[in-house]
């Protein structure tokens, strides 16, 4: 039966993400929790992980502190909350960090395609390249680059020279409010940068060369069909009065 199966499966998902002891369900499924304070420095300071914590904290609260009562507390649940539960647990479980020593590159497709889906936007999530969680992290080259792609190349210039701690902590306050993110964070067909300065002046100096093009093809069209000198003398007298 689907319902009881999905009711055992909520039920082992919750025995091991919101009891100490998780043992009591015959269904030999691991949920393994990615906590925010594992990973990169900052990441459990953002809006986005506080809303998590405290969304769990409110169904730690709902559930019955003896989970030998749990099977019936779910079963109580209407349809909408049981969903949301499970999904707050399926939330939990995922891992789409890239280890250095432990490549997944099918299971990063996966964390993409899931992240496409949901029109994942990491900057509306509250992050923010630092010093501590990215750019002291990479090379100089990489610094630059990240500067010259968002404000433009003058503001990438003047980051040349400097010391590597230096430089991320003048990176990260250019980067500031623009919406940058690495590509590893980005989100396919979410656009969350804005256009840099530069790339902006350049884009309307575009803009402008193009407007003065069209004028210039505008009259050269109509130059064109206004008769010659030698044709206005082929004309018979009543036909220039017509023109």
């Amino acid at each position: 039966e689907p319902g009881i199966a999905y009711l055992a499966l909520l039920h082992a998902l919750c025995l091991r993400l919101f009891y100490r002891y998780g043992a009591e369900s015959c269904l030999e499924i691991e949920a393994k929790s990615v906590m925010f304070g594992a990973q990169a420095p900052g990441l459990a300071d953002t809006p986005l992980a506080a809303r998590v914590d405290a969304r769990h904290e409110a169904w730690a609260a709902q559930l019955p502190e003896d989970s030998a009562e749990l099977w019936d507390a779910l079963a109580d649940l209407d349809t909408d909350s049981r969903e949301a539960l499970f999904a707050h647990c399926v939330a939990l479980t995922l891992n789409a960090t890239h280890d250095a020593y432990n490549r997944r590159p099918r299971a990063l497709a996966h964390a993409g395609r899931l992240a496409e889906i949901l029109a994942l936007d990491l900057v509306a999530a509250g992050w923010v390249p630092t010093a501590e969680n990215y750019l002291g992290r990479v090379t100089k080259a990489r610094i630059i680059e990240a500067v010259r792609e968002a404000k433009g190349e003058q503001a990438a210039q003047r980051l040349e020279g400097l010391k590597k701690g230096d430089m991320a902590e003048a990176a990260a306050q250019a980067l500031a409010g623009c919406g940058w993110l690495p590509e590893v964070l980005r989100t396919k067909g979410v656009a969350t940068m804005t256009m840099p300065t530069d790339s902006a002046a350049e884009a309307t100096h575009s803009a402008v060369a193009a407007d003065a093009g069209a004028d210039v093809a505008d009259e050269a069209v109509e130059a064109a069909d206004l008769p010659s000198a030698e044709d206005e003398a082929q004309l018979e007298p009543h036909e220039i009065a017509a023109e």
